[in-house]
């Protein structure tokens, strides 16, 4: 369900923004619709986390308790995806919102499932930095696929 009343955040990358980490959207109509009528807003925790466009892919890589935001290249990047949670946080505590619709199995933004740190495709189960932080902080987090038919129409 969408919140009716108040802004929802978004993955920027949904709302046709091109800011994934090779350099393309993932555009998803109803999310473009709502950024288009002022519903909600758009971000990509990853750029607010000080990366560039293009990058390189990062997965999530679990490290005892704790998971590692790991890139192809074997760089560590969990410090910028922890600062751009961190960004994403404060937006949506500025803005009100009470609901996220986020970037399936992204390693800032899936919700439920993430891709396991083997660059082979492979997913377990889990959430990015961000949509883990979002959802700590108690937003309503959840992914493009899991939106209901009946949430694409007006």
């Amino acid at each position: 369900m969408i919140e009716r009343n108040g802004l929802v955040l978004v993955s920027a990358c949904l709302a046709g923004i091109s800011c994934r980490y090779d350099g393309k959207h993932s555009a998803h109509p109803l999310v473009e619709r709502l950024v288009s009528q002022g519903q909600a807003v758009p971000v990509c925790p990853e750029v607010l986390g000080g990366l560039p466009i293009p990058r390189a892919c990062c997965e999530l890589v679990r490290d005892g308790s704790k998971s590692k935001v790991i890139d192809q290249e074997g760089t560590d990047r969990t410090a910028a995806f922890e600062k751009g949670a961190q960004s994403a946080l404060a937006v949506a505590r500025a803005i009100g919102c009470r609901h996220a619709i986020l970037k399936a199995r992204s390693p800032s933004c899936g919700f439920g499932q993430v891709y396991d740190g083997t660059f082979c495709g492979r997913q377990v189960s889990g959430n990015g930095i961000a949509a883990d932080l979002l959802a700590r902080a108690g937003i309503q987090v959840m992914t493009e696929e899991q939106l209901a038919p009946s949430d694409n129409h007006d």
